[in-house]
């Protein structure tokens, strides 16, 4: 790997190619206690003192509860054709199971309405993580039961919205659902149980295969597909003991969602590393469910991985090297635009995909207003034109890459990192909530009004 970038030959997309901006609800609707929502892990974990910087909640972030008109008319200035959503599940099913809330029902129907009149398509994630809070205190997400409550969500929610919706995601990366909230506790639910989290890992997988049907029944002109946040795994050096270790990052990380999903099962290396005290409970049905047939695969990717073989890091045996003269984001994040070619040309090939999508690719910046009121944002904006161009060099040489959404939006609650990172291409002023795009997003908005990368 001599260059972080890669090199496109023609600066225009294919002419169906979609152009998008996603968000999630809890980090951006606020109404955290309004019309009959029900609690949330997220409400809880945020709550609790010390779980979030400055103890931050989602209780109002950005509003979009009440402003959704508003952030619809920024998403016309900014030409998407394209909005990828998640509904809150607490806000529809707020025991989460069982009784519905007609009114946060409703609220998604004025949405997805209020889109489709805009000419923006509705893209909606089913789960993007806030459990109701109900079912995590019956076991979350390690319990079976709760992919049971999954399908009897996923049945309520396209039920209403089936007729309208045409882009259906089940779930946001349970890699970060399972690992960080179950093994690690930096997110809700914050429990740290490995055998938990693994256990957490496969019944999400289990939910997704079971809700696939249930939503082609409820939408049936309807695509379905999962997201997953996968990342490159290159070794640290050349050596054997490297090499082996990149190898079983990739299991961690991507190979343990992908071969279940494309019907091979669980990866037998990372079976043997675990054993028995960790890997999941499985019926031999499992991977039958999990293997349903899907539409797409949406990938969100940030940064890649150069891993190092640490006998001291049992089992896996993996550390996590600097990436060789990277920049970095706000968040710490390697920039290298590589990783996403090398991704998108490494799962087409390995897996039999028909279409993929980058539903999420962005950069963390603090970049603060002017005293023209403009917001500046170069380092964003290069970020973006990088990534997009290794998206556009991975099109050229066969990826069947059909869209992309930039992540965010909106400057919003960026989970345990409460509102101090900010991802949005348009700005948040959370004292007034006051929306100002920034110069990224006006590059972004030319981008997809040209269909083509500028130069």
């Amino acid at each position: 790997m001599t260059s972080a970038d890669v090199q496109y030959r023609d600066a225009r997309f294919p002419a169906d190619f979609v152009w998008g901006a996603a968000t999630a609800a809890y980090q951006i609707e606020g109404a955290a206690q309004d019309d009959g929502r029900g609690e949330s892990i997220w409400d809880r974990f945020s709550h609790t003192p010390g779980k979030t910087i400055n103890g931050d909640t989602g209780d109002v972030a950005c509003d979009h509860y009440h402003r959704w008109r508003d952030d619809i008319r920024l998403m016309r200035d900014l030409n998407l054709n394209a909005y990828r959503l998640s509904i809150s599940w607490p806000r529809v099913l707020p025991d989460g199971r069982g009784r519905i809330n007609e009114a946060g029902l409703a609220f998604y129907d004025r949405l997805i309405d209020g889109l489709l009149e805009a000419t923006i398509t509705p893209w909606v994630t089913l789960y993007h993580w806030d459990l109701p809070q109900v079912l995590e205190d019956q076991g979350g997400w390690p319990n079976r039961k709760t992919a049971d409550a999954f399908v009897e969500y996923a049945d309520v929610v396209s039920r209403r919205l089936g007729d309208r919706v045409r882009n259906w995601i089940t779930l946001n990366e349970p890699w970060c659902s399972g690992f960080l909230g179950y093994h690690s506790g930096e997110h809700a639910p914050g429990r740290k149980n490995p055998r938990d989290a693994l256990q957490a890992m496969h019944v999400l997988l289990i939910a997704h295969g079971l809700a696939v049907p249930v939503l082609r029944r409820n939408s049936p002109q309807a695509r379905v597909g999962i997201t997953l946040n996968l990342t490159p795994a290159y070794p640290a050096t050349d050596s054997v003991a490297d090499r082996d270790a990149a190898h079983r990052y990739d299991g961690f990380f991507n190979r343990w969602f992908l071969d279940p999903l494309y019907g091979r099962g669980y990866p037998r290396d990372l079976i043997s590393l675990y054993g028995p005290d960790l890997a999941p409970a499985t019926d031999p049905s499992d991977f039958d469910v999990i293997a349903t047939p899907t539409d797409f695969l949406g990938i969100n990717y940030y940064s890649p991985a150069f891993v190092r073989d640490d006998p001291a890091s049992a089992p896996l045996r993996v550390g996590i090297a600097p990436v060789p003269g990277a920049e970095l984001t706000d968040m710490g994040w390697a920039i290298y635009p590589r990783g996403l070619y090398d991704l998108l040309l490494r799962v087409c090939r390995d897996y039999p995909t028909t279409a993929l999508y980058i539903t999420e690719n962005g950069a963390a910046y603090d970049d603060a207003p002017s005293q023209d009121g403009r917001i500046e944002d170069p380092r964003r904006t290069r970020f973006y034109a990088r990534h997009l161009a290794a998206a556009k060099a991975a099109i050229e040489d066969g990826a069947p890459l059909r869209g992309f959404f930039a992540w965010s939006l909106m400057d919003n609650f960026e989970w345990a990192f409460g509102y101090t990172k900010r991802f949005g291409i348009v700005y948040v002023d959370y004292a007034t909530q006051e929306r100002t795009i920034k110069e990224s997003g006006r590059w972004y908005s030319r981008v997809a009004a040209g269909n083509r990368l500028l130069e």
